[in-house]
């Protein structure tokens, strides 16, 4: 195959023309992902992008680094309020109170999960038998918004305390973080 990127087969959702976009799709969208301070970044992303798109979270993504301590969830369950009305005022990220109380009371349950399972990935995975599920998808209506797994799985993470994480969300993480190999079938990351 070719290195040229723009002879490159993507899914059918990439936005060629956005850079970020193809580069996110490329090198991070549906690889498995085990290391708990990255997922945390993702569910926190994917929380703060409920009910908008992507791209607008993708590109103020260094933001919520910058801001949120590198995702550090042990740092983000001692936020204070000052630290929630400094969020509040920042306008590199999606400043949306609920959301920002949501993230810090998500890591404090991240911790509990830690406690049980040793690792929040050990919890996730379990979720998908360890193996990454894989679907067909050849054009964009093939692509599901939720399955039943994204399903069981918030009603368990809603029993557990957590907030934000409907299965469309989950969905979305779980895509992003390869437990659901979703890459069209031409895809050239399918693989």
């Amino acid at each position: 195959m070719s290195t040229d990127n723009s002879l490159k087969i993507r899914c059918p959702w990439v936005p060629l023309n956005d850079e970020l976009y193809v580069k996110y799709h490329d090198e991070e969208w549906g690889k498995p992902v085990y290391d708990d301070q990255k997922i945390f970044e993702f569910i926190t992303l994917e929380i703060f992008q409920a009910g908008l798109s992507w791209k607008t979270v993708l590109y103020k993504r260094e933001n919520f680094r910058k801001v949120f301590d590198n995702f550090d969830y042990k740092m983000i369950t001692k936020y204070t309020q000052d630290k929630i009305e400094e969020l509040m005022l920042d306008a590199g990220i999606i400043r949306n109170r609920l959301k920002i109380l949501a993230t810090i009371n998500n890591a404090q349950r991240f911790l509990e999960i830690q406690k049980e399972f040793g690792t929040f990935s050990n919890y996730m995975w379990s979720w998908v038998k360890n193996v990454p599920i894989k679907h067909e998808n050849k054009i964009l209506s093939d692509y599901l918004v939720f399955d039943e797994n994204a399903i069981a799985w918030s009603k368990d993470l809603k029993k557990r305390g957590f907030k934000f994480l409907a299965p469309t969300v989950l969905y979305a993480h779980m895509q992003a973080t390869g437990m659901v190999n979703d890459h069209s079938m031409d895809c050239f990351c399918r693989n």
